[in-house]
């Protein structure tokens, strides 16, 4: 069993697969390439469902996930590019949530390590960091 010196031993870890498997992260990383991220890509379960995932009724008035997942990569790609010398971005997004109301959310870029230290990316709600 590991150990951490200043822990003890580790009880329990829940990978980045096992919560890809579960739902609690969504794998967006195609549509994250095609943006022009180039590290595996996922957002929070929260993120997804109460944002990208539009608001029943609102198919009529163009809103799509791929065009609000799009619209949140493209920002999340700008906010990258301006970032120096840190793991994390914050950028704001404007999502419809019903015809003619739209909510303003503040997103979190994060580059960290993935289950085997590898480089990912996670895209995620304040209250989901």
């Amino acid at each position: 069993m590991p150990t951490d010196k200043s822990f003890g031993n580790v009880i329990y870890s829940y990978s980045r697969e096992q919560a890809i498997a579960d739902g609690v992260l969504v794998d967006i990383t195609e549509q994250a390439k095609a943006t022009g991220f180039k590290l595996p890509t996922v957002v929070t379960d929260n993120l997804y469902h109460h944002y990208i995932e539009p608001p029943a009724g609102l198919a009529g008035e163009g809103q799509s996930v791929t065009g609000r997942l799009h619209d949140l990569l493209t920002l999340a790609l700008f906010a990258a590019k301006r970032a120096v010398n840190s793991d994390r971005v914050y950028f704001k997004v404007s999502f419809l949530m019903s015809p003619g109301r739209s909510e303003s959310v503040e997103v979190i870029a994060h580059i960290g390590p993935g289950d085997s230290a590898e480089p990912v990316l996670t895209i995620m709600l304040p209250e989901d960091d």
